[in-house]
Protein backbone atom coordinates (compact mmCIF):
# COMPACT_ATOMS: atom_id res chain seq x y z
CA UNK A 1 0.00 0.00 0.00
CA UNK A 2 1.33 3.57 -0.77
CA UNK A 3 1.65 5.64 2.01
CA UNK A 4 -0.29 8.79 2.06
CA UNK A 5 1.42 12.98 1.26
CA UNK A 6 0.71 13.77 5.05
CA UNK A 7 2.40 10.22 6.28
CA UNK A 8 5.47 11.27 4.23
CA UNK A 9 5.54 15.12 5.33
CA UNK A 10 5.27 13.79 9.05
CA UNK A 11 8.17 11.41 8.49
CA UNK A 12 10.73 13.71 6.78
CA UNK A 13 9.65 16.05 10.11
CA UNK A 14 10.26 13.51 12.66
CA UNK A 15 13.58 12.95 10.85
CA UNK A 16 14.48 16.51 10.67
CA UNK A 17 14.48 16.40 14.72
CA UNK A 18 16.80 13.75 14.88
CA UNK A 19 19.54 14.82 13.20
CA UNK A 20 23.32 16.08 14.00
CA UNK A 21 23.13 18.91 11.39
CA UNK A 22 21.63 20.49 8.36
CA UNK A 23 24.04 21.33 5.45
CA UNK A 24 23.93 24.80 3.86
CA UNK A 25 23.59 23.44 -0.35
CA UNK A 26 22.20 20.97 -2.41
CA UNK A 27 25.79 20.69 -3.60
CA UNK A 28 27.14 19.37 -0.63
CA UNK A 29 25.72 16.02 -0.98
CA UNK A 30 27.48 12.67 -1.69
CA UNK A 31 27.91 11.72 -5.10
CA UNK A 32 26.86 9.25 -6.69
CA UNK A 33 27.20 7.64 -10.44
CA UNK A 34 26.30 8.86 -14.02
CA UNK A 35 23.87 11.71 -12.85
CA UNK A 36 23.88 13.29 -16.31
CA UNK A 37 23.52 16.90 -17.66
CA UNK A 38 20.14 18.41 -17.93
CA UNK A 39 20.23 18.04 -22.02
CA UNK A 40 20.99 14.39 -21.96
CA UNK A 41 18.48 13.77 -18.67
CA UNK A 42 15.84 15.17 -21.86
CA UNK A 43 17.20 12.77 -24.21
CA UNK A 44 16.90 10.11 -21.82
CA UNK A 45 12.98 11.35 -21.13
CA UNK A 46 11.94 12.21 -24.50
CA UNK A 47 13.14 8.40 -25.32
CA UNK A 48 11.30 6.74 -22.98
CA UNK A 49 8.02 4.65 -23.23
CA UNK A 50 5.29 6.38 -21.79
CA UNK A 51 2.51 3.78 -20.66
CA UNK A 52 -0.15 2.32 -18.41
CA UNK A 53 0.92 1.16 -14.91
CA UNK A 54 1.22 -2.42 -14.41
CA UNK A 55 -0.67 -4.12 -11.61
CA UNK A 56 0.96 -5.39 -8.29
CA UNK A 57 -0.16 -8.56 -8.83
CA UNK A 58 2.96 -11.12 -7.97
CA UNK A 59 5.01 -8.56 -6.54
CA UNK A 60 7.32 -9.52 -3.58
CA UNK A 61 10.74 -8.08 -2.43
CA UNK A 62 11.93 -11.55 -2.65
CA UNK A 63 11.82 -11.49 -6.15
CA UNK A 64 14.76 -8.77 -6.45
CA UNK A 65 17.49 -10.55 -4.19
CA UNK A 66 19.29 -8.42 -2.43
CA UNK A 67 21.96 -7.30 -1.08
CA UNK A 68 24.58 -9.79 -2.92
CA UNK A 69 28.18 -9.43 -2.21
CA UNK A 70 30.76 -7.34 -4.14
CA UNK A 71 34.23 -7.94 -2.85
CA UNK A 72 35.33 -9.72 -0.19
CA UNK A 73 32.98 -9.48 2.93
CA UNK A 74 30.70 -6.32 1.85
CA UNK A 75 28.01 -6.29 0.35
CA UNK A 76 25.99 -3.96 -1.56
CA UNK A 77 24.68 -1.97 1.09
CA UNK A 78 27.92 -1.93 2.29
CA UNK A 79 29.81 -0.97 -0.20
CA UNK A 80 27.08 2.41 -0.63
CA UNK A 81 27.52 3.23 2.74
CA UNK A 82 31.13 3.06 2.74
CA UNK A 83 30.87 5.11 -0.87
CA UNK A 84 28.18 7.47 0.29
CA UNK A 85 29.45 8.22 3.44
CA UNK A 86 32.28 10.33 5.20
CA UNK A 87 35.14 9.04 7.34
CA UNK A 88 33.66 5.22 7.56
CA UNK A 89 35.43 2.64 9.33
CA UNK A 90 34.59 -0.78 8.93
CA UNK A 91 34.81 -4.10 11.03
CA UNK A 92 36.09 -7.39 9.68
CA UNK A 93 33.08 -8.08 8.41
CA UNK A 94 32.45 -4.78 6.39
CA UNK A 95 29.69 -3.48 8.54
CA UNK A 96 29.99 0.63 9.22
CA UNK A 97 31.12 0.72 13.14
CA UNK A 98 31.61 4.55 12.09
CA UNK A 99 31.34 7.70 9.94
CA UNK A 100 28.96 9.94 8.67
CA UNK A 101 26.34 9.96 6.19
CA UNK A 102 24.39 13.04 4.69
CA UNK A 103 21.34 12.23 3.18
CA UNK A 104 20.38 14.74 0.26
CA UNK A 105 16.56 13.91 0.51
CA UNK A 106 16.34 16.17 3.47
CA UNK A 107 19.73 17.31 4.33
CA UNK A 108 20.21 15.04 7.71
CA UNK A 109 23.69 14.13 8.63
CA UNK A 110 24.02 10.95 10.59
CA UNK A 111 26.67 9.37 12.54
CA UNK A 112 25.19 5.87 13.19
CA UNK A 113 25.05 3.75 10.02
CA UNK A 114 21.51 2.26 11.76
CA UNK A 115 19.56 5.72 11.12
CA UNK A 116 20.50 4.90 7.37
CA UNK A 117 18.80 3.36 4.35
CA UNK A 118 20.10 2.41 1.07
CA UNK A 119 17.74 3.37 -1.27
CA UNK A 120 16.42 2.19 -4.71
CA UNK A 121 15.49 5.46 -6.20
CA UNK A 122 13.00 3.52 -8.30
CA UNK A 123 12.03 1.36 -5.82
CA UNK A 124 11.66 -2.06 -6.47
CA UNK A 125 7.67 -2.31 -6.74
CA UNK A 126 7.17 0.83 -9.09
CA UNK A 127 9.89 -0.77 -11.61
CA UNK A 128 7.73 -4.33 -11.21
CA UNK A 129 4.79 -2.00 -12.58
CA UNK A 130 6.83 -0.87 -14.99
CA UNK A 131 8.29 -4.04 -16.69
CA UNK A 132 9.80 -5.73 -14.13
CA UNK A 133 7.42 -8.31 -13.79
CA UNK A 134 8.16 -9.23 -17.24
CA UNK A 135 12.36 -9.35 -15.99
CA UNK A 136 14.36 -12.91 -15.17
CA UNK A 137 15.17 -13.24 -11.54
CA UNK A 138 18.77 -12.49 -12.36
CA UNK A 139 17.75 -9.50 -14.30
CA UNK A 140 15.60 -8.30 -11.10
CA UNK A 141 19.03 -9.19 -8.61
CA UNK A 142 21.39 -7.40 -11.31
CA UNK A 143 18.33 -3.79 -10.59
CA UNK A 144 18.33 -4.46 -6.70
CA UNK A 145 21.98 -4.09 -6.73
CA UNK A 146 22.87 -1.62 -9.32
CA UNK A 147 26.04 0.12 -8.83
CA UNK A 148 26.84 1.65 -11.80
CA UNK A 149 23.64 4.13 -12.51
CA UNK A 150 22.25 6.37 -9.68
CA UNK A 151 20.00 3.47 -8.36
CA UNK A 152 21.14 3.30 -4.75
CA UNK A 153 21.93 5.96 -2.58
CA UNK A 154 22.26 6.54 1.23
CA UNK A 155 19.27 8.39 3.10
CA UNK A 156 17.81 9.26 5.89
CA UNK A 157 15.54 5.68 6.75
CA UNK A 158 12.63 7.48 7.93
CA UNK A 159 11.98 9.46 5.08
CA UNK A 160 13.00 6.62 2.91
CA UNK A 161 10.01 4.97 4.55
CA UNK A 162 7.98 7.82 3.94
CA UNK A 163 8.87 7.44 0.25
CA UNK A 164 7.49 4.06 -0.14
CA UNK A 165 7.16 2.98 -3.70
CA UNK A 166 5.86 6.25 -4.88
CA UNK A 167 7.04 7.80 -7.99
CA UNK A 168 7.75 11.63 -8.60
CA UNK A 169 4.21 12.12 -9.20
CA UNK A 170 3.35 11.17 -5.46
CA UNK A 171 6.53 12.04 -3.89
CA UNK A 172 9.31 14.05 -3.93
CA UNK A 173 12.63 14.59 -1.59
CA UNK A 174 11.62 17.28 0.92
CA UNK A 175 14.61 18.95 0.18
CA UNK A 176 13.43 21.06 -2.79
CA UNK A 177 16.95 21.85 -4.28
CA UNK A 178 18.00 18.36 -4.45
CA UNK A 179 14.99 17.76 -6.63
CA UNK A 180 16.71 18.41 -10.11
CA UNK A 181 19.21 16.00 -9.45
CA UNK A 182 16.47 13.20 -7.94
CA UNK A 183 14.60 13.82 -11.33
CA UNK A 184 17.63 13.76 -13.68
CA UNK A 185 18.51 10.23 -11.10
CA UNK A 186 15.45 8.50 -12.16
CA UNK A 187 15.12 10.02 -15.76
CA UNK A 188 18.38 7.42 -15.58
CA UNK A 189 17.63 4.44 -14.09
CA UNK A 190 14.78 4.51 -16.07
CA UNK A 191 16.04 5.20 -19.41
CA UNK A 192 19.41 2.40 -18.42
CA UNK A 193 16.72 -0.30 -17.42
CA UNK A 194 14.11 0.36 -19.92
CA UNK A 195 10.92 0.89 -17.87
CA UNK A 196 8.61 2.63 -18.78
CA UNK A 197 6.59 6.01 -17.61
CA UNK A 198 3.25 6.76 -16.86
CA UNK A 199 1.72 10.30 -17.43
CA UNK A 200 1.74 11.62 -14.56
CA UNK A 201 5.05 10.76 -13.88
CA UNK A 202 7.12 12.09 -17.07
CA UNK A 203 4.78 15.39 -16.40
CA UNK A 204 6.16 15.37 -13.02
CA UNK A 205 9.81 14.63 -14.06
CA UNK A 206 9.29 17.42 -17.27
CA UNK A 207 8.38 19.56 -14.19
CA UNK A 208 11.44 19.55 -12.48
CA UNK A 209 13.88 19.02 -15.27
CA UNK A 210 12.78 22.65 -16.69
CA UNK A 211 13.75 23.91 -12.99
CA UNK A 212 17.07 22.55 -13.57
CA UNK A 213 20.04 24.75 -14.66
CA UNK A 214 22.41 22.61 -16.26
Amino acid sequence: MRLSRVTAVAAAALAATAAVAIPASAEDVPDVPAVPSKAVAQEYLNALAVDAEGGGDGYSREKFPHWEDVEGSCNTRETVLQRDGDGVVVDNACQATSGTWLSPYDGQTWTDAADVDIDHLVPLAEAWRSGAADWTTERREQFANDLTTPQLIAVTDDVNQAKGDQDPAEWLPPRTDYRCTYAKMWITVKHSWQLTLQEAEKSALQGMLDDCTS
